[in-house]
């Protein structure tokens, strides 16, 4: 039997006992309280026993509560830690990938630049011998062209002819 259930059976041999009139004292059967304090006395250790095996475990479910939790935080701040590395190590990468791009643009802008000047210089000097090039084969056929003229002005008795290049209009001498 319980402690608790001899405690209440005790509890009410006193209320259900005989009153003396006049006082507050009650008249309990004595061999009855006797034989519920033995009953107290076997139950109390084996209840005491249960206490102390419910106290025993207690203290090992608290240990084993305390090292997961000691665990699972270590896990939680190591987890975090390792987060908060990878996230340094993206913004890290990030701001060399934009650095990188950033060179690669200047760069390609410098080239681009340079490659126009290039082609202006280039093409200025292109056009220049050219032009020099169409002068003076201008000077040339001119040269030709009055030669082929007085050739054929004294082969034909006619009188010289010559060109004059600035406006190509021809000119007896």
């Amino acid at each position: 039997m319980d402690i608790i259930n001899i405690i209440d059976r005790l509890e009410a041999l006193i209320t259900t006992s005989t009153k003396v009139p006049a006082t507050q004292r009650t008249l309990l059967d004595v061999n009855k309280v006797q034989e519920l304090m033995d009953q107290l006395r076997l139950a109390v250790p084996q209840d005491v026993r249960a206490a102390k095996e419910i106290l025993v475990n207690k203290d090992d479910i608290l240990n084993l509560a305390e090292a997961e939790r000691r665990r699972t935080k270590a896990q939680a701040e190591e987890e975090f830690q390792n987060r908060i590395n990878q996230s340094e190590v993206l913004k890290e990468a990030q701001r060399r990938a934009r650095q990188i791009v950033d060179d690669a643009e200047r760069k390609s802008n410098r080239m681009i630049s340079q490659a126009e000047t290039e082609l202006k210089t280039s093409r200025a000097e292109v056009d220049a011998y050219a032009a020099k090039a169409l002068r003076n084969l201008e000077r040339q056929l001119t040269a030709n062209l009055t030669s082929v003229r007085n050739g054929l002005a004294l082969l034909t008795g006619v009188e010289t002819f010559e060109v004059l290049a600035e406006n190509g209009s021809r000119h007896n001498s």
